[in-house]
């Protein structure tokens, strides 16, 4: 099967900053894969490269069979795009923007009329059609938007950070849309920096520092690279509780998430038995420890050492 996306050996230079450091990859169609890591990690450079908007410095790379350096503006034609930013006309209707998206793609009157009507179904929008897009709520925008890259019926669409800065109820309706698209045979390729919507990806390449250092679905990810078990810890000061633990022969990793930690110990070893005295000793009286189901986040720390942090 011919992949939907590939990537081979993919460099993307500005002056002397590497912001994509050789990155390859295969998607297969309808997969939904989700590129995770921090803000400025090489996400969106990657995207705007496969969506033929950048030139890679070095590297060969192709989209739906069609070569990300000479066929740009094929690929252009042949996908959809989302931006962080949505890109939608405030002064227009929904409807409106529609048309205007429609008409940048090339659809005749009669099936762009038609396409309007589908894709307002699908997302939920039928009755917002002559509503103005500066009045409309962020999440409604927001599948306005992705209502537009879905007009010409592209066989990949790609989501630039589609869901930041809305709430998590929003983001998780968005995310139905997404599997109804993927269920239809359309991959889905989207950034992302939330660890928990990373989770309902098919599978996930982890990127940092340009550079991919995780490839696998949300399970074999968790698997391949956290041994032992995780807790979650409470105590009154997680930030000298973390440094405390750094000496602790075994504990692999322990990082702050929020106003708690989490622990990743060696197996065989009753956390509570180990990490109780060791703490008290460091002046930290334990409030709680649990086992906990392990995260992607707890991945990321395993793999680069530090806490990832996500932005609202």
């Amino acid at each position: 099967m011919t992949p939907a996306v590939h990537l081979n050996d993919v460099v993307k230079q500005f002056g002397d900053f590497t912001a994509v450091d050789h990155i390859s990859l295969d998607i297969p169609p309808g997969e939904i894969f989700g590129f995770l890591g921090p803000n400025g990690a090489g996400k969106s450079t990657t995207i705007r490269m496969l969506c033929g908007l950048l030139t890679p410095t070095s590297g060969q790379g192709w989209v739906h069979g069609l070569d990300i350096v000479t066929q740009s503006e094929e690929i252009k034609a042949n996908i959809g795009y989302m931006s962080q930013r949505f890109s939608l006309y405030e002064d227009l209707r929904a409807e409106e923007n529609m048309k205007f998206f429609g008409s940048i793609y090339g659809l005749a009157p009669k099936i762009l009329a038609r396409r309007i009507g589908d894709v307002l179904d699908l997302i939920g929008l039928a009755d917002r059609r002559a509503s103005m897009t500066r009045e409309l709520p962020g999440g409604v925008k927001q599948r306005l938007a992705l209502g537009c890259a879905l007009l010409h019926q592209p066989p990949i669409i790609f989501l630039d950070e589609p869901t930041s800065g809305v709430d998590p109820l929003t983001r998780r309706n968005f995310w139905d849309l997404i599997y109804t698209l993927a269920e239809e045979g359309v991959t889905v390729f989207v950034t992302t920096h939330y660890m928990e919507e990373a989770e309902y990806c098919n599978r996930i390449g982890l990127i940092d520092s340009g550079r991919l250092i995780a490839l696998g679905s949300p399970a074999q990810l968790k698997q391949d690279h956290l041994t032992g078990r995780v807790y979650e810890i409470e105590t009154a000061d997680v930030l000298t509780a973390v440094e405390a633990l750094a000496s602790a022969d075994e504990v692999f990793e322990a990082a702050v998430f929020g106003r708690v930690m989490h622990v990743r110990m060696t197996g065989g070893v009753k956390a509570a038995d180990y990490l109780s005295p060791f703490l008290d000793s460091a002046g930290q009286d334990v409030k709680r420890i649990e086992p906990i189901e392990p995260t992607l986040e707890d991945v990321f720390v395993a793999l680069v050492g530090q806490e990832f942090e996500e932005t609202a």
